[in-house]
């Protein structure tokens, strides 16, 4: 009897030691190890991400010292205050996410849904500051092409913005089309993965609000937040490098 009853309790523990959650893919022998391999896969992705900005970020430092007068005074023309409530609202979206990932971990469901909701709003904001700092570009004739404008560099006395500043000579003046090629290649992917990113958040947010991460699931929740803060580091990069250096005119 008392050989049976072991025998049965054995056989229950076996049964849930093997019980098979729902997250749970059958090619992992543990739950904990198809954790660690998503979280190594995202890093494996983030550095393949680090290299492709990194490209850009190399491209932009070379040309910027062959062409340093027209990068100067091209970058004297982007618009400050746009670029820094981008920076907040973007440092702003990334604390967010973090919070969210604290509320995954400890299990909090309905706060978990609003720093994602909260988190997807300030990233639509950052990406409608961008519809109106690409607009006033469009206007400006800054876009690379054949509607591109030099007048603003080679006469800047008869421009508001530019009065007061150096001329360039007209071969260094169509060196700033390379500026706005940059500008616009760099921040403009960015922006992508910002918009990739919004996709996502909508579907983890629907996600968390049925309560798929209420129960020790934070993995998509944990690598999502890399990704955000990653997009948040390229910015803090971005913001410096693009429209802070060099704020004053070539004399």
């Amino acid at each position: 009897m008392a050989n049976a009853i072991a025998t049965t309790h054995d056989a229950v523990h076996e049964e849930h030691e093997h019980v098979v959650l729902p997250q749970h893919r059958h090619h992992f022998e543990t739950e904990e190890q198809q954790r660690e391999a998503g979280s190594f896969g995202m890093w494996l992705f983030l550095l393949t991400e680090i290299m492709f900005f990194g490209g850009m970020f190399f491209a932009y430092l070379l040309y910027r010292n062959w062409y340093y007068p027209a990068f100067v005074a091209a970058s004297n023309q982007l618009n400050v205050p746009m670029g820094t409530a981008n920076t907040a609202i973007l440092i702003t979206s990334g604390f967010f996410m973090a919070l969210g990932v604290w509320a995954a971990e400890v299990r909090k469901r309905k706060l978990l849904v609003w720093m994602l909701v909260f988190t997807t709003l300030f990233g639509c904001a950052f990406l409608g500051v961008k519809y109106f700092e690409y607009k006033e570009k469009y206007e400006l004739h800054h876009i690379p092409g054949a509607s591109f404008s030099t007048a603003m560099f080679t006469n800047p006395d008869n421009y508001a913005e530019t009065k007061g500043r150096p001329a360039l000579a007209p071969d260094m003046a169509e060196k700033t089309q390379i500026f706005f090629f940059l500008y616009f290649a760099m921040t403009g992917m960015h922006a992508l993965h910002m918009i990739i990113g919004i996709v996502l958040l909508f579907w983890l947010t629907w996600r968390a609000h049925r309560g798929e991460f209420s129960a020790g699931y934070v993995a998509p929740i944990e690598n999502f937040g890399l990704y955000w803060h990653f997009v948040d580091i390229v910015w803090l990069f971005l913001f410096p490098l693009l429209y802070l250096i060099n704020r004053h005119p070539i004399h």
